[in-house]
């Protein structure tokens, strides 16, 4: 990798946090895949000065660093994700993702540039106490959090808060957006195959037609939101990719569907895991065919701990920086897990962008990366 420059923002020196980003977006992969996205990490903290007040540690593609307190008597960990989406970019950037099908649709490139950047800063102005920058692999799928979070590595740096942020569209460019108790939903993935028996076009009372007991059931699930909820107690369910068949004039003897389920809280999970299962059920009888179930991944909600986060929106506001209190969204993060048995917090950081997260236009504005860096950096002198 080219040496990265360095350039002076007021008080501080910080790393070219642009042109960072931009190697981060070129090379965008897969949860636990990775590999490039990890020397790329190393080879930027090898780049620092003072890195002898540093120490790094390896977790499967992730990186964790400690960074050396003045007199620590506790530890603060800072978490960014590494991983990419399977999206063909299409924004048209000169530095567009060098890997077909993938891109960095989420801001994960963002994220990793801002921990970067926190972690040059603290090198040059020391906390007071332990800081651990968490580089996490596979938040978008199949999962990093909760493997990490349960793994020798990060017990042996277990720390006593935990905070993070997330990149959003819809905010202005540096707005910081919060909100005390449940930020992010309950999700999981949605895998089901349809196992018939296929045919001629002409012949269909010789066959079972999966592609038409999918469409039954795509159309009946929809009845789970409407008449099996509370009204009150909110979900979702998101189809989003369906494939089955071979040719117009084959009858399709399997089909399989793929999607989302959210929820608000976990009991209203269960109860559409339910539903789908009887669902399912049901068009096993009625087309006489054979179904398999597979949630996939599983986030836990974001919960922010209500003295972490009204600590953070106390300095924010002492700080001038633009605060909103925002709701709670229906999006899914592995952060969850982390909240689930550490206090802290995460926050949305505005970056103005026309095309929303997880779009093949998304464009980010980088002027937001250098607000973060601030931010972040300045709180953790402070709090920690």
């Amino acid at each position: 990798m080219q040496r990265l420059k360095y350039c002076v923002k007021g008080d501080m020196m910080e790393l070219d946090l642009v042109a960072t980003r931009r190697h981060f977006h070129q090379i965008p992969e897969l949860g636990f895949q990775e590999f490039k996205t990890q020397a790329l990490i190393l080879d930027v903290l090898d780049q620092f000065e003072g890195k002898e007040n540093m120490t790094i540690k390896t977790w499967k593609t992730g990186v964790l660093v400690k960074i050396n307190g003045k007199q620590p008597t506790r530890t603060i960990a800072y978490r960014a994700d590494i991983d990419g989406l399977p999206i063909t970019e299409e924004t048209g950037y000169p530095f567009r993702s060098k890997h077909e099908g993938q891109m960095h649709a989420c801001g994960h490139d963002f994220h990793m540039t801002i921990a970067l950047g926190v972690v040059d800063n603290l090198l040059h102005h020391r906390p007071q106490n332990d800081v651990v920058i968490i580089f996490q692999p596979a938040e978008e799928g199949p999962g990093g959090a909760l493997p990490l979070l349960q793994s020798d590595v990060f017990k042996a740096w277990y720390p006593d808060e935990i905070f993070a942020l997330h990149v959003a569209p819809e905010y202005s460019t540096g707005v910081v957006a919060i909100r005390e108790g449940l930020l992010f939903a309950n999700t999981s993935e949605l895998f089901i195959d349809f196992k018939g028996k296929g045919g001629h076009a002409a012949y269909p009372h010789l066959a079972n037609d999966m592609v038409v007991a999918a469409s039954h059931f795509i159309t009946q699930i929809q009845s789970i939101i409407s008449r099996r909820l509370d009204p009150l107690n909110a979900g979702v369910i998101t189809i989003g990719k369906v494939a089955s068949g071979m040719k117009q004039n084959i009858i399709a003897d399997s089909a399989r569907v793929e999607g989302t389920l959210r929820a608000l809280n976990p009991a209203t999970m269960q109860l559409m895991k339910q539903a789908i299962q009887d669902h399912v059920a049901g068009i096993e009888t009625a087309f006489s065919c054979t179904a398999s179930i597979d949630f996939g991944s599983n986030y836990y909600q974001v919960i922010n701990h209500s003295e972490q986060t009204q600590a953070f929106i106390r300095y924010c506001q002492e700080h001038n920086y633009e605060l909103q209190i925002c709701k709670e969204a229906m999006a899914g993060e592995d952060f969850g897990y982390f909240l689930k048995e550490i206090p802290g917090f995460m926050f949305w950081l505005g970056v103005r962008s026309e095309a929303g997260l997880h779009d093949a236009h998304f464009q980010p504005d980088e002027a937001a990366l250098e607000t973060a860096v601030k931010l972040v950096t300045h709180y953790m002198m402070h709090f920690s």
